[in-house]
């Protein structure tokens, strides 16, 4: 038996006071000596109902506890014993800390069964509660998500569903495998063109027009022609079977399918006029404008890999580290390159001609770097030059570890995520396969389309869940189950 010290107090005689109704509760097989004093403390709880129980009925009191022991006066509580531990120091301490190792969410709901709100529960684990609350929501999102890629919407028209098909074949590879293979395609595409990009300036593979100017080799155009073609058809067919025209236009990634592919109609275009506008010095920049924004196609490959986009998402989850480090970087060169400039400029030939000029030198040396291009000819030139690449390699140095940890740390969360999502798909599957979850002798069965239990076995277990999602196909709420067996009377 566990508890915390009893403090007695003494009236104004000297003589101690007499001791408040002793109450014995049984948490799940663990005994616990409570006193009427302390429970009062806090009149709404289901602890406090406890005090008044000898005015109370057996069916009032069945409607507060598990079950009642008249001849010993215990009551038991089928609930967890290492919950009811943090539960219990409300009443001594005035606030709930909960323990490492315990689920947020069911102890949120050992709290309400014990009827506590949760403004008492300590900041820190409030916060850790938020996190498991997203996590679950985002799991929750991810089973949505993939039960309408496998079902699709029922009540929707023959347009919608032919939109939904088109959507899936186009933006979910892992739908069906026709889908599988246009994302390999597509995959083979981006690459081929980037080659075709690079190849192209070769001056070897290179012809001359009629002008004697050299342009890309026909073949390569050919293959550049049929690359923008498959570009622009999968564009428009994603555009056609978005559900959010808006939203999918205003994409980051779709505005760089659209930087890809555009370049491309707006030089034929500009061509179709005639020799005499190409012939314009800013058409001509604009047209070499527009070939060197071909290199964004290459971020298209990160539509098609998972690694790169949660590099992405890291990043972004990091813009502080990276904000530092370039602050740090900031204040270094300009220092450093102030510095070398004072340092040089009374050198005869000196290559550092102004402030501003120092500034490359700074960025090449404090990035380890050093190009060679621009050095210091000086004894004192030559210590700022050390100290700048010393302080540049701190400078670097710092921010990396977090921006690290984040990438990990979001890496490894999309991998639980997912993980947990298939987990309750497979669930789901048994659940509308066998019409509900076999379970072992004694235990719980659950129906996730009944939404049924069978509790003839509740004294053995909790009965805490999670609330999930609820079944598309309109059943009750699947749940994340937590229930496991509590020890018995001791």
């Amino acid at each position: 038996m566990w508890g915390f010290q009893r403090t007695r107090y003494a009236d104004c005689n000297g003589s101690e006071a007499s001791e408040e109704t002793e109450i014995v509760v049984n948490i799940g097989g663990v005994k616990q000596v409570l006193y009427g004093d302390v429970l009062t403390r806090y009149p709404e709880t289901r602890l406090a109902e406890l005090v008044d129980s000898s005015l109370k009925s057996s069916e009032e009191i069945s409607l507060i506890c598990d079950d009642y022991d008249p001849d010993t006066g215990e009551f038991y509580f089928d609930r967890d014993p290492e919950a009811f531990k943090c539960i219990i120091e409300l009443y001594y301490y005035g606030e709930i800390h909960m323990k490492r190792g315990i689920c947020p969410i069911c102890f949120m709901k050992e709290m309400e069964f014990w009827k506590i709100g949760s403004d008492f529960l300590d900041e820190c684990c409030k916060s850790h509660l938020k996190e498991v609350e997203d996590e679950l929501a985002e799991i929750a999102e991810k089973v949505r998500t993939i039960l309408v890629d496998r079902e699709g919407d029922p009540s929707a028209g023959g347009w919608q569903r032919f939109q939904i098909c088109l959507w899936r074949l186009m933006e979910k590879p892992e739908s069906s495998l026709p889908a599988h293979i246009i994302a390999i395609v597509s995959f083979i595409f981006i690459l081929i063109s980037s080659v075709v990009m690079c190849v192209g300036t070769i001056p070897d593979l290179q012809v001359e027009d009629s002008e004697g100017n050299l342009t890309e080799h026909p073949v390569l155009e050919v293959i550049e022609t049929v690359c923008i073609g498959w570009f622009t058809i999968e564009y428009i067919l994603r555009l056609i079977s978005s559900p959010n025209k808006i939203k999918f236009v205003l994409a980051f990634m779709n505005i760089i399918d659209f930087m890809a592919i555009m370049p491309f109609f707006v030089v034929l275009i500009l061509t179709s006029f005639g020799a005499g506008v190409m012939e314009l010095a800013n058409v001509q920049q604009a047209v070499q404008a527009l070939r060197i924004m071909r290199i964004a196609r290459i971020f298209k490959l990160a539509r098609h890999s998972s690694g790169l986009q949660t590099l992405t998402s890291a990043l972004k989850s990091s813009l502080k580290e990276l904000g530092l480090l370039l602050m740090y970087m900031g204040v270094g060169v300009f220092l450093f390159s102030a510095l070398g400039y004072t340092m040089e400029q009374n050198h005869p030939d000196t290559l550092f001609t102004s402030i501003p000029q120092s500034f490359w030198w700074a960025v090449i040396t404090m990035t380890t770097v050093g190009y060679g291009d621009v050095y210091p000819k000086t004894t004192l030139g030559r210590c700022n030059a050390a100290i700048s690449f010393l302080c540049g390699v701190i400078a670097i140095a710092l921010p990396i570890h977090p921006i690290i940890n984040n990438f990990v740390l979001f890496y490894n969360k999309q991998q639980v995520l997912e993980t947990a999502a298939k987990h309750e798909i497979e669930l789901m599957a048994l659940r509308t396969g066998d019409g509900e979850l076999k379970a072992a002798p004694g235990s719980h069965k659950h129906v996730c389309g009944a939404g049924t239990w069978d509790n003839t076995m509740r004294s053995g277990h909790s009965d805490t869940f999670i609330p999930l999602l609820k079944d598309p196909r309109g059943g009750a709420a699947c749940k994340l189950h937590t229930e496991r067996p509590w020890p018995r009377w001791i």
